[in-house]
């Protein structure tokens, strides 16, 4: 049930995939490493484990950078994520951003909907 209610919530996300992907700046893999402190909330392959923590597997390339470019400067807040995105560079907030939007996500529709 609960693997239903997590690829339910991003089938407006796959319908925009491939629009995505073909944006996406950059290798993506050269994103992966710098993720590692985002797997503590944000799942190891962005899929959150937690029930406050977004998903960003699949996330648009174009919000991720954007969002994390508002933690970085502070105009957005959040204890754990300003500290986090501080010290990050536009290439590493770049990098991070087109690796999450690179992970394709499978969509199961509940039978009968």
């Amino acid at each position: 049930m609960k693997k239903i209610m997590i690829k339910a919530q991003v089938v407006c996300l796959m319908a925009l995939f491939p629009l995505l992907a073909a944006q996406a700046q950059g290798p993506a893999r050269v994103g992966q490493p710098l993720t590692s402190q985002c797997a503590a909330c944000h799942g190891v392959q962005g899929l959150s484990t937690l029930p406050n923590a977004p998903h960003l597997a699949g996330q648009p390339w174009q919000y991720l950078e954007e969002q994390l470019q508002l933690y970085r400067s502070g105009k957005r807040r959040h204890e754990i994520m300003n500290l986090l995105a501080k010290p990050l560079t536009d290439q590493q907030i770049q990098d991070i951003a087109t690796w999450y939007s690179s992970i394709q996500i499978q969509i199961v529709v509940p039978p009968g909907s």
